[in-house]
């Protein structure tokens, strides 16, 4: 069969115009699916670990909970209003609580060091040779790392939510709830092409992990995950506000507590759509700038 090799697409894995034309007989969609599905079983075997790592997440909540329980407490007997920045404590509970599935959906673990590695190793020069797009495949393979995520863990978030279930209100209205899950569906694309972006510099910088540190002490900080960013005052919180990062963790859990409502809800998210359309932009930008000044050597 000559250069034809088998590859676990279930095609030959052919480069340059033999490749393209298998593309085009077969139709992107089906290989894009061939690529999803096996991902999909591929995580499916290995990470039965997903539900006691959620349960592990919640962990350090408990200390949260005690630590803003005397926090309230202490705010109640001088105030004689228990609230801190517009929440009372069990809304603020419930916000730590729901930022832990905003951060499921949005962290992506590895993806930019991953990237950068690639191209720092040369192994980016499969993508370039192969009828396979980079970006596309490294989405399927996190759409599929999310979804096995959530089969798995469902149980552990359920638990967790049915013990805690005091700490909230009831369910948000239907408009809001559908308002939650379309930023959530957001906060993952986000999350995904903005560290792809990230990755994408290795292009130009041999190390990138400096970087990327910097990136996530900021995100951790100032994407709400450590503490509500409306607890920040006047141009702190404006200057947040500003960046995208607000939508990985902060806003999902701001609306579905009703923090955030009417012609502020669609503005934020017109503005979180927004930063998807950019970092999509950005991220295709940055591998095609890259890959023209790539070089790639040996066999």
């Amino acid at each position: 069969m000559g250069n034809a090799q088998t590859n676990p697409y279930g095609s030959a894995n052919l480069s340059g115009a033999a490749g393209h034309a298998i593309l085009r007989r077969r139709g992107p969609l089906v290989i894009w699916w061939t690529i999803l599905r096996i991902s999909l079983e591929e995580r499916l075997v290995y990470r039965g670990d997903f539900a006691l790592g959620t349960l592990m997440r919640f962990l350090p909540l408990v200390t949260q909970v005690f630590l803003w329980g005397a926090i309230f407490d202490a705010v109640g007997a001088a105030t004689g209003q228990p609230t801190v920045a517009g929440y009372h404590y069990g809304e603020m509970v419930a916000y730590y609580l729901l930022t832990q599935i905003s951060r499921a959906f949005s962290s992506m673990p590895g993806l930019a060091s991953g990237i950068a590695l690639q191209i720092r190793n040369g192994e980016i020069k499969k993508f370039l040779v192969q009828p396979v797009d980079l970006v596309g495949f490294l989405l399927l393979g996190r759409i599929a790392h999310k979804l096995v995520y959530y089969v798995v863990a469902v149980g552990p978030f359920a638990l967790v939510f049915f013990l805690c279930r005091g700490f909230f209100s009831g369910w948000p209205e239907p408009t809001i709830l559908l308002a939650c899950i379309a930023s959530l569906v957001m906060s993952f694309l986000l999350g995904f092409f903005l560290e792809a972006t990230l990755g994408m510099l290795g292009f130009w910088f041999l190390e990138v992990s400096s970087l990327l540190f910097v990136y996530m002490l900021f995100s951790f900080f100032f994407s709400g995950h450590m503490f509500p960013i409306d607890m920040l005052p006047g141009v702190w919180a404006t200057l947040v506000r500003s960046t995208p990062l607000q939508y990985l963790a902060y806003f999902p859990a701001a609306v579905f507590l009703g923090k955030i409502q009417g012609a502020d809800l669609v503005w934020g998210l017109s503005v979180q759509l927004g930063w998807v359309l950019f970092f999509i932009v950005a991220s295709r930008v940055t591998f095609y700038l890259g890959v023209k000044r790539y070089s790639g050597f040996g066999g």
